[in-house]
C-alpha cells in the first residue's frame, strides 16, 4: 500500500470515529480546570517576550484551561468574526441577500492582507464574495466593507452586548470608542470571550443554525495554515481566524478533532519579537501550543513532533 493510500484510510478513520464521538459532545457544560494540561502550558506563557494568555475547553469532556483567559488583547483581524456575524444578521433580517450583487469602488480599498483592493474600479462582485474573502483571505477592504453593511461598530456591539459578551468589541469607525482604539487597535477581545463565540457558531447558536454553518464553513476554508493550523493534521477539519499587527498575534481555533472537538485561543500582546519571519516568537508559540494540544488530546495520532522554542 502507497503512502496516498495509507493517508486516505486514516483521515477516512479519523472522520468515522469524529462521527461517532461528535455525538458525546457536550458543548457548553459546566467546566471545570484541567491541571494537568495548565501545567504543560503556563511555562509557554510564562517564558513569552511580552504578554500572553490562552484558553482551551475540550467540547466533549468540559476540561478547560484559562491562563491570562479574561485578559483584553488586541484582536487585530480576528474582529472580522464578529464583522461576519453581523453582516449575516443583517441577512437574516432580510436586509441582503446572501448572494446579492455588488459593485466595488477603488476608493474603498484598504491597504494590508487580502484581493479586493486590486480589483478594478467598478468591478462587480456580490455579498458572498466580499464575506469569504473577508474571513478566508482576511481581506481588509471587504472587512471594512462588510463591516459598514452591517451596521458598523454601534450594530455590531449591540449584539455582542446582548449576548453577554462584555469585552469583545469593535473601536474603529465606532463613536465612543476612540480611547479603546488607541489602546487595541480595530478590537479587542478575551482569550475566553473569542473562544465562546466561535463555540457558539460550532454549536448553531449564533443568528440561526443555518447561518452558524454557513459562517462554520467559511471559518475552516482559511489561507493562512502555517501558524496553529500547521500543527493539525491536513486532513482534520478546524475553523480559525489569526489576527496579525506588529506588537500583537493571536489565533482562535476550534478543531474537529476525532475525540472530540476542542477550542482554544491564544493571544499576545506587547511582543519584544516584531519580525515578520516564519520563526516569529508569537507563531511559534501558536505553533507549540497547538501541537501540544493536539498530541495531548489525540495521543494515538500523534502529529507532529513538539517544536523547538
Amino acid at each position: 500500500m502507497n503512502v496516498l493510500s495509507r493517508l486516505f484510510l486514516f483521515g477516512a478513520a479519523l472522520a468515522l470515529q469524529h462521527a461517532s464521538f461528535s455525538q458525546t459532545t457536550r458543548p457548553d457544560k459546566a467546566t471545570r480546570p484541567d491541571k494537568t494540561l495548565e501545567a504543560r502550558l503556563r511555562p509557554l506563557i510564562d517564558s513569552f517576550h511580552g504578554v500572553a494568555g490562552v484558553y482551551v475547553h475540550n467540547l466533549r469532556t468540559g476540561r478547560e484551561v484559562a491562563i491570562n483567559a479574561d485578559t483584553i488583547f488586541p484582536t487585530a483581524s480576528i474582529i472580522k468574526i464578529p464583522i461576519l456575524v453581523g453582516i449575516f444578521d443583517k441577512i437574516s433580517q432580510g436586509a441582503y441577500t446572501y448572494d446579492q450583487s455588488l459593485v466595488y469602488r477603488d476608493s474603498m480599498a484598504r491597504k494590508g492582507s487580502g484581493l479586493m483592493q486590486f480589483f478594478k474600479d467598478s468591478s462587480t462582485t456580490d455579498l458572498r464574495t466580499a464575506i469569504s474573502l473577508m474571513i478566508t483571505n482576511s481581506d481588509n477592504t471587504t472587512a471594512v466593507w462588510c463591516e459598514r453593511l452591517a451596521g458598523g461598530g454601534l450594530a455590531i456591539n449591540a449584539w455582542l452586548e446582548a449576548h453577554g459578551f462584555q469585552d469583545t468589541r469593535l473601536n474603529n469607525r465606532t463613536p465612543g470608542r476612540e480611547t479603546n482604539r488607541q489602546l487595541y487597535g480595530w478590537g479587542q477581545t478575551t482569550p475566553r470571550e473569542m473562544a465562546r463565540l466561535v463555540t457558539m457558531i460550532h454549536n448553531g447558536e449564533v443568528i440561526n443554525p443555518d447561518a452558524s454553518q454557513n459562517m462554520y464553513r467559511l471559518m475552516t476554508h482559511i489561507f493562512y495554515d502555517e501558524y496553529a493550523l500547521s500543527a493539525i493534521p491536513p486532513y482534520v477539519q478546524a475553523a480559525s481566524k489569526q489576527g496579525m499587527v506588529d506588537d500583537s498575534r493571536s489565533e482562535v481555533v476550534l478543531v474537529n478533532a476525532p475525540h472530540g472537538d476542542y477550542v482554544f485561543y491564544t493571544a499576545t500582546k506587547n511582543n519584544k519579537d516584531q519580525r515578520w519571519v516564519p520563526d516569529n516568537e508569537a507563531w511559534q508559540l501558536a505553533r507549540h501550543i497547538s501541537a501540544l494540544l493536539w498530541n495531548y488530546f489525540e495521543p494515538h495520532y500523534p502529529y507532529p513532533a513538539l517544536p523547538h522554542m
